[in-house]
């Protein structure tokens, strides 16, 4: 399962501001994440997810938990009123424990299953469609209904959207490891690809010193100092490198195979001793290490 930013995803095919070219949806209210449950060569399911955060109590949450459902509902895939979704409201008080209020709305819907059989190609190169903005109610009585403000992914852009789910998803992936030219390869003209094509990490270059190995084995990534309550801190992200090497050639296709084999053996979690600090391995491949800078001791408290 990949969870993908909504807004980027999107903006492949819709116009999400009036300063963008392309059909305006002139609606604010969208799910904040898509979350694609996929499988090599097969039809994904698409869930949005709404999420909202308060320093109060459950009072407050139960007034969110209805105002995301806006949100969710501002995307509609495949039949009427038939795409699941996720609600989220956080409690994060200023003290006692942090509480998660979680709501699912059921549906039959949220496949993309396109109707000649094929999935999306994601090695091909990603394109932009301009569906009409708005979501589309059932006819009532032979009667054509107005649009109600949104987005309708319908049937005949059910592949080109799984494809746009896959390259965002991996785009992601690349910004995470700080390669701007691999993330802009998967990324359409408005959903800011030149914002990207201008940067490189060594590590998709010949020279490749932006790697570290954790937990045996080898990650192209980069580097992050920051300071935690005074001590410098040194946090590590990026992507096993093989998966990395795949991503940064526009081998989609073959790194989907391969995550989706290991999906069960790589998630991680644990202390490096080499390192010096914990290591998060995903099941994407993905990886955030974090260790003090080294030649620095904290003093006891």
């Amino acid at each position: 399962m990949s969870i993908i930013p909504a807004d980027t995803v999107l903006r492949a095919g819709w116009a999400l501001t009036s300063r963008e070219k392309g059909n305006k949806v002139g609606y604010g209210y969208r799910p904040q994440y898509f979350a694609e449950v996929w499988r090599p060569g097969e039809p994904s399911l698409v869930i949005p997810i709404a999420t909202k955060g308060n320093h109060s109590n459950a009072v407050i949450s139960a007034g969110q938990l209805a105002s995301a459902s806006v949100h969710a509902e501002a995307v509609h895939i495949g039949a009427w009123n038939e795409t699941p979704s996720l609600l989220f409201s956080t409690e994060l008080p200023a003290d006692g424990s942090v509480t998660v209020h979680a709501l699912q709305a059921h549906g039959r819907d949220g496949w993309l299953a396109d109707s000649s059989g094929e999935s999306a190609d994601l090695d091909t190169a990603p394109s932009e469609e301009n569906p009409f903005p708005g979501i589309q109610p059932p006819h009532v009585g032979g009667a054509v209904r107005e649009p109600v403000p949104g987005c309708h992914v319908t049937p005949e852009y059910f592949r080109w959207f799984q494809q746009v789910l896959g390259h965002t998803s991996a785009a992601g992936l690349m910004a995470f490891t700080g390669s701007g030219q691999a993330t802009a390869r998967y990324l359409t003209k408005r959903q800011g690809n030149e914002r990207f094509d201008d940067f490189e990490h060594a590590a998709a270059g010949s020279v490749q010193d932006i790697s570290h190995r954790l937990l045996g084995h080898t990650y192209a990534g980069t580097d992050h100092v920051f300071r935690l309550n005074g001590p410098r801190v040194e946090a590590f992200s990026g992507v096993e490198k093989e998966l990395f090497d795949l991503l940064a050639e526009g081998e989609g296709e073959e790194y989907r195979l391969r995550v989706h084999a290991s999906r069960h053996t790589r998630p991680q979690l644990a202390w490096d001793k080499k390192w010096g600090g914990p290591v998060s391995i995903h099941a994407d491949g993905s990886v955030l290490a974090i260790r003090l800078l080294p030649g620095q001791h904290v003093k006891p408290s």
